[in-house]
């Protein structure tokens, strides 16, 4: 999708941009949106998660990640923008009359026609299991744990592509450049997930990202000593200690977690 500038020239909007939407055809399904919560990153009135709050009201779309409806054709009505993600999401109707969204990929146009399971091809848009597909195939939702739904390749641009097959096994090559192992049996969708201008866009001004329910980030050298391990001192002082600290008094630089998930064993080349 294209990214365009406003026409007014005012302070907050001189450098801002927008996507552009897709053109709806009709309303939103009430019976696949439900009203989001809003918990502001806090979990019984405590601060979990920083820097959340505030937020315009959303609607969730209960997104198919499963594309579990297998040999059923299903047309595509519409693309809609989705407040929860940075990709569109297509609507989709079966022609058993049933409805769903699905992650858009890049080329998806109302009017196309899309299936998921064996009979499935090759095509944009279709959904099967990772051993029907050939080698070099770029496919994005892809499930992790057979039956589980897409858990990898689902924001913006985000494309994966299958590099080899083994014994039981698909030699996925992720985004970030890792080779991973994946179960031949695990479900992926084919094509790339479009809005890859996404992460090119200006903001402009504050406000938009508080609409967002993003608050303010402070520096840690610019707060008091109570609040920060960085604050306090006189002047425009520094971090001070032997180490950057986080608000919660633990180290910021070099190793700090142990890499012995259990999933490092699937993972044939780490992405540095």
């Amino acid at each position: 999708m294209a990214i365009l500038n406003y026409a007014e020239k005012t302070n907050t909007r001189r450098f801002a941009t927008r996507m552009v939407k897709p053109k709806k055809i009709g309303k939103r399904v009430k019976s696949l949106t439900t009203i989001l919560g809003k918990n502001s990153g806090r979990s019984g009135g405590q601060i979990t998660v920083r820097h959340q709050g505030g937020r315009h009201k959303r609607f969730y779309r209960n997104v198919d990640f499963k594309r579990d409806k297998h040999s059923v054709e299903a047309k595509v009505e519409m693309l809609e923008y989705d407040p929860n993600r940075n990709v569109q999401v297509a609507l989709l109707s079966y022609t058993d009359g049933e409805k769903r969204y699905i992650l858009a990929p890049k080329g998806l146009q109302a009017g196309d026609m899309v299936m998921a399971g064996e009979k499935a091809e090759v095509k944009l848009g279709n959904a099967m299991k990772l051993k029907n597909m050939p080698v070099g195939t770029v496919v994005h939702n892809v499930e992790l744990t057979p039956g589980k739904g897409g858990q990898f390749g689902r924001s913006a641009g985000t494309s994966i592509i299958i590099q080899a097959k083994e014994g039981v096994w698909a030699h996925l090559k992720m985004p970030s450049g890792e080779i991973r192992m994946v179960p031949l049996e695990a479900m992926g969708t084919v094509g790339v997930l479009g809005n890859e201008d996404w992460k090119n866009m200006n903001f402009g001004k504050a406000g938009r990202k508080r609409h967002m329910g993003i608050r303010p980030t402070v520096r840690g050298t610019a707060q008091d000593p109570e609040s920060h391990p960085h604050g306090g001192g006189e002047g425009r002082s520094g971090v001070g200690r032997k180490s950057p600290m986080t608000v919660y008094g633990k180290k910021a630089v070099g190793k700090t977690r142990k890499r012995n998930k259990w999933t490092s064993k699937y993972i044939l080349k780490r992405r540095k």
